[in-house]
């Protein structure tokens, strides 16, 4: 993977780009001629098809897509292993919410390692990348639709799985993660924050049985907001929605944010 020595270039990362919603926000992020938007997909032939586009409506050459599967560790280890030149922006994306009870190869159950631990993953391991190219941020992209959470559960191994319920409880994690991260990264020249991106009618969200009543571009505009705005180098461990900061209850507990992390690292390789 190579960027193009532009020195006044920022580069980003989105994950779960092929979405409705990431797809928007790569769009958004590449109308600036000096951005550098790199998407992350699983599917080749989609990721590539959104780069195609994205490059035809915005007139931008430097956006580029990689591929990986962002429930495994290894195709996140092996993504920053290949990572050359700076990353300015971080933003985890990527979700899913099978109906169904679902595992990736390495039996974790595939909500939480897509929708929480790739977001662990990706920040731990760009972590480096990110601290030298400062001022650097990373965003969580969680929800208002958030809650459920249970540490000594959180595959859904004793309770009965349902997509809606884990769904929630991933996005409560993402906020507390985001939180839990910028007390570690601050010192680094990293901010973290969360952020709900807004009610559109996508894959994800009709799963969950809810239709969204938002354009893709208006639940695009907070996170990419977030990635670009002063604002979101100058806030660190917050929530917003609509470009607003708003009181997360969630992160108020820091011994639960603690607990998270430290259960959320023990899925975690130490390289």
């Amino acid at each position: 993977m190579t960027n193009d020595n532009k020195s006044s270039s920022r580069v980003f990362l989105v994950t779960g780009a092929t979405g409705a919603i990431g797809k928007a926000i790569s769009r958004q992020l590449a109308q600036e001629p000096d951005h550098e938007v790199v998407l992350i997909g699983r599917d080749e032939s989609r990721t590539r098809q959104a780069v195609q586009d994205i490059i035809r409506d915005t007139g931008n050459q430097s956006v580029r897509h990689e591929i990986a599967d962002l429930s495994r560790q290894a195709d996140i280890l092996a993504l920053a292993d290949w990572w050359q030149g700076p990353l300015h922006v971080l933003i985890n994306n990527a979700a899913v919410t099978p109906r169904t009870r679902q595992e990736t190869p390495e039996g974790i159950e595939l909500q939480f390692a897509t929708n929480v631990l790739a977001y662990f993953w990706l920040t731990k391991a760009f972590s480096n990348i990110l601290s030298k190219s400062t001022p650097a941020r990373v965003l969580f992209v969680a929800s208002y639709w958030a809650g459920d959470l249970d540490i000594g559960d959180l595959e859904f191994r004793r309770r009965q799985y349902n997509n809606n319920r884990a769904y929630r409880q991933s996005k409560q994690a993402d906020r507390m993660l985001a939180a839990a991260f910028a007390e570690r990264l601050k010192s680094l020249g990293i901010s973290v924050n969360a952020c709900h991106p807004g009610d559109v009618n996508s894959k994800l969200s009709r799963n969950l049985g809810f239709g969204g009543h938002e354009t893709p571009d208006e639940g695009a505009d907070t996170p990419v907001w977030l990635a670009t705005d002063t604002v979101g180098q100058q806030k660190t461990g917050k929530y917003f929605e609509n470009r607003q900061e708003v009181d997360d209850r969630f992160t108020h507990d820091r011994p639960a944010l603690e607990a998270l992390y430290k259960a959320c690292a023990a899925y975690t390789s130490d390289r």
